[in-house]
């Protein structure tokens, strides 16, 4: 059974997303805004079965990017990188399947982790997600993230010249 069969749902989240990014204190308050462009992709071949590239582009021109590969089984996406270490599952209980969830810690801060919620809507081509962040079983932040489907083929832009192409506005 392929990956794509294994995660219908998040199968269907494979492709490029064009996004923003915004950090909130847990008051409120926004402490972080900018702008992402994820690649997310099922390769045919290769080590990983998933693979996701965040890039990330703020205001005052720094960018960053960050790197996602995972592997696939018990009915979830892994994750163990030098960044994180966690899982991804779709959520049976959402008889519309729409709903992805996520948990992660932190590599390097044992008390730092995070949920996630990803909603996809229904014609595949915007999805919103927010992640709860919690040090020591207390709130620390959220983020909100909305973002529209570029491409359902990121094959085209997959690749170093990849980095420096501008986001939309």
């Amino acid at each position: 059974m392929s990956a794509k069969q294994m995660l219908p749902l998040l199968s269907k989240h494979e492709g490029v997303w064009d996004g923003w990014y915004r950090h909130y204190d847990p008051n409120g308050k926004m402490i972080d805004e900018h702008k992402s462009r994820l690649v997310c992709r099922f390769p045919e071949s290769g080590p990983y079965p998933y693979h996701q590239t965040n890039y990330y582009s703020w205001p005052d021109g720094k960018t960053e990017v960050r790197d996602f590969p995972a592997q696939i089984h018990d009915g979830r996406m892994w994750f163990d990188n030098d960044l994180i270490k966690g899982w991804a599952a779709e959520v049976p209980l959402d008889d519309l399947n729409r709903t992805v969830m996520l948990y992660w810690k932190r590599k390097g801060d044992d008390n730092l982790y995070l949920y996630e919620m990803i909603q996809l809507s229904d014609d595949g081509q915007a999805r919103h997600r927010v992640w709860h962040w919690y040090r020591d079983g207390r709130i620390v932040s959220r983020t909100l993230i909305d973002e529209q489907r570029v491409s359902h083929e990121w094959r085209g832009i997959d690749g170093p010249t990849f980095v420096g192409d501008p986001l939309p506005a």
